[in-house]
């Protein structure tokens, strides 16, 4: 599927949860950010859905890694490994040639230049020539359709796997943002605490994810409720299997604390908005992408508790590696987003 240079470019969504590719404006990996490796011989072995299937079912031998947490890479050796072996998995890939190799990677906003300098070191270990790095709200602002150089505030709340981004941009710049450290892993965690506190039941983290996307919300009281869900795992008490039936109001009741915690970053990124750009907020409101806007009942509670219109991009779990691609494609146009290594 690889042309000529046009097609050596790359554009990466490096999420924790997650890993989006895209080559020439088309989603060609769509995979877990997730890899499993061989201890015996010191050797990666699957990556992505291969590798989460073998997640907390391993033995001695075989061990998964997630090489980002928090939104940044944890694990260098694991993150480069991860890149490669994803780039080894584009139709065609055995046709890149590396010396072209353009490689764009979006990143949260709060990152520190260390991580910024990790994210760098494994593309270019990876086999990119050159890496453009975009921040992630911005790349959703794009991928969006959101007119980011216009003198109009725009508010994008991106929540992915490690973090929430929450950003005022405006003028193909960012006003004021907050970088969060909360996001669906630790909804994840909150619903293992919680089925565990609560009903002496151990889960994994898969199964926790399921329930999230299952039956999930962030309100006790939405339309057309979904149904309870049964919950297999591990009793406390006994060691034996067990198997229990929650309901969305449970998980609303696990997640709340985060919720808010994300809503409270909302506020506050809000409240050092200049009064102009917030006046523009009114009219353009809040715009919503990441995993985490899938959220049953979010975008209401974000709209009752910043009194805005909240609306959620028609894909928001691409949203951000399609604003990725496009500015890739559009580099000349776009140069003034993004930093070339």
């Amino acid at each position: 599927m690889f042309g000529p240079l046009l097609r050596q470019d790359i554009a990466i969504d490096l999420g924790t949860a997650n890993t989006i590719i895209m080559v020439d404006g088309e989603v060609v990996i769509d995979e877990p950010s997730i890899v499993a490796i061989d201890q015996t011989k010191n050797r990666v072995i699957a990556v992505g859905q291969e590798a989460l299937h073998m997640h907390e079912k391993t033995h001695k031998n075989i061990r998964t890694v997630r090489p980002l947490r928090g939104g940044v890479i944890a694990d260098f050796a694991m993150a480069e490994a991860m890149i490669r072996g994803f780039l080894a998995k584009i139709p065609g890939s055995r046709r890149l040639l590396k010396p072209n190799l353009r490689l764009m990677v979006c990143i949260p906003s709060g990152i520190t230049e260390v991580e910024e300098r990790a994210v760098r070191d494994s593309a270019e270990r990876a086999g990119a020539r050159e890496v453009y790095l975009i921040h992630e709200p911005m790349a959703a602002a794009l991928g969006m359709n959101l007119e980011v150089e216009a003198p109009k505030g725009n508010m994008i709340i991106d929540i992915g796997g490690g973090t929430t981004e929450i950003a005022v941009i405006t003028l193909g710049g960012i006003v004021c943002d907050r970088s969060i450290r909360i996001a669906g892993d630790e909804l994840n965690a909150d619903i293992v605490e919680y089925i565990r506190r609560q009903h002496n039941l151990h889960i994994g983290e898969k199964t926790a994810e399921k329930i999230k996307i299952d039956i999930g919300a962030a309100l006790s009281n939405i339309p057309d409720p979904p149904p309870n869900r049964n919950v297999s795992g591990r009793d406390i008490m006994t060691g034996t299997p067990r198997t229990l039936s929650v309901s969305y109001r449970e998980v609303v009741n696990a997640i709340d604390k985060s919720i808010s915690k994300i809503l409270e970053g909302v506020l506050q990124a809000l409240s050092a908005t200049p009064p102009e750009v917030a006046a523009d907020l009114v009219e353009q409101g809040i715009h919503m992408a990441g995993g985490g806007a899938l959220l049953r009942g979010l975008d209401q509670r974000v709209s009752q508790q910043t009194n805005l219109p909240v609306r959620i991009a028609d894909d928001p779990l691409r949203a951000i590696a399609k604003g990725t691609s496009f500015a890739l494609q559009n580099l000349h146009k776009f140069q003034f987003l993004f930093i070339k290594s």
